[in-house]
């Protein structure tokens, strides 16, 4: 029987490592054991309540204003109770969150083996993503098992001299939850009435433009752009704007103030994983900063705008199903338009085949965990 530790501190988090605490459950000598930190308490808990997952351990990190140093001291102490409470043969972190490298390095000083979920994307630019660049950097470091979602993120382990025979290529987890739960979305009546209901106030005619941002390195000028090349198309094309708005002050701040009172701009409360993906499906364009979309997008052929300076995900970008267009107001406005108004191009970014996996990602990552000799 072996003992596993899957710790999760953000939504992100919990939508990508799912179909592996599934998997794990699935699984007859597997004591499978769920930590939340919450890092981000209550969208956290909306996701935990719609996947159902009751955690075994949290550690209820999140306090106001807090900063990364408080998250980071709070988890790596809190870690410390939980693992010497369950003293798992494993622990199983995702991604780039403060909570992984966090809780990597409290598994670390008590020598316990950490497999790295999503491991090896890299933009080689120490603040951008900030302070995700350097959380997974530092996490490869602790980790004994990585595993990658495609070929791009292998070789990037192996140009850090990471050992081959301690990587597996898995595909990344966030198309399998995000395939499970579009069937969903696609084959419920009941679901599909009340989502309908839910968004009725859209307008069927109008193309919908659906945004999300919430990056730490846009904060202030960036984000100020964003809305302004909003405001801007609002104002000059026929479409709509859909925008759950993410709570951060520094997003709330600029977005209200410059978009606020737009007939055609939707700012929303951030809202559960089912109706977003509802609105991916009705969106024409997704205007986003968020690397779980950019791998999720092309799953339902939809051309993604990518509001970042660069991306650790560039598979998208080079298969032709993502633009890079930053936070540059006149950039964003000119793409697009050249999206609505030039079908070749929409259609050609559109057709691209989703190169982050094929949904088999979370029985790759447990065989891989369960028959590495560490």
């Amino acid at each position: 029987m072996k003992k596993i530790l899957t710790i999760v501190g953000t939504r992100p988090e919990l939508i990508k490592m799912a179909p592996v605490l599934r998997e794990l459950e699935m699984r007859t000598k597997v004591d499978s054991r769920l930590c939340v930190t919450s890092q981000h308490r209550q969208m956290l808990d909306q996701f935990l309540e719609i996947f159902d997952f009751k955690p075994d351990y949290d550690l209820d990190v999140m306090t106001p204003n807090q900063t990364l140093t408080s998250i980071t001291t709070a988890v790596i102490e809190g870690m410390k109770g939980v693992l010497e409470d369950f003293k798992p043969d494993w622990v199983l972190v995702h991604g780039d969150t403060t909570t992984t490298f966090a809780s990597a390095l409290a598994a670390f000083y008590q020598q316990i083996p950490v497999a790295h979920v999503e491991a090896g994307l890299r933009t080689r630019l120490l603040y951008s993503p900030f302070p995700e660049e350097m959380n997974r950097s530092l996490t490869s470091k602790l980790a004994s098992l990585h595993l990658a979602p495609t070929k791009k993120s292998y070789d990037n382990l192996i140009s850090e001299s990471i050992s081959h025979d301690a990587i597996e290529i898995t595909g990344n987890t966030v198309v399998d939850s995000f395939v499970s739960m579009l069937e969903k979305v696609e084959n419920d009546d009941n679901l599909i009435s009340r989502l309908e209901n839910k968004f009725d106030f859209l307008d069927t005619d109008k193309p919908i433009v659906l945004v999300t941002g919430h990056r730490r390195e846009s904060f202030g000028n960036g984000f100020n752009s964003i809305c302004k090349a909003i405001h801007k198309l609002a104002s000059e094309e026929n479409i709509q704007f859909v925008y759950p708005v993410h709570l951060n002050p520094n997003v709330q701040g600029p977005v209200n103030e410059i978009l606020g009172g737009l007939d055609n701009v939707y700012l929303l409360e951030p809202m559960d994983y089912l109706p977003f993906i509802y609105l991916m499906e009705r969106s024409h364009i997704i205007l986003t900063d968020s690397g779980g979309i950019q791998e999720e997008a092309p799953s339902i052929s939809k051309p993604v705008l990518v509001m970042r300076e660069c991306t650790e995900r560039p598979e998208a970008l080079e298969a032709g199903a993502a633009i890079l267009v930053g936070t540059d107001e006149e950039k964003i406005v000119t793409t697009v338009k050249s999206l609505l108004q030039d079908k070749k191009l929409y259609e050609s970014m559109a057709s691209v085949p989703n190169p982050y996996g094929d949904g088999k990602a979370a029985v790759r990552i447990v065989d891989a965990v369960l028959a590495y000799d560490k």
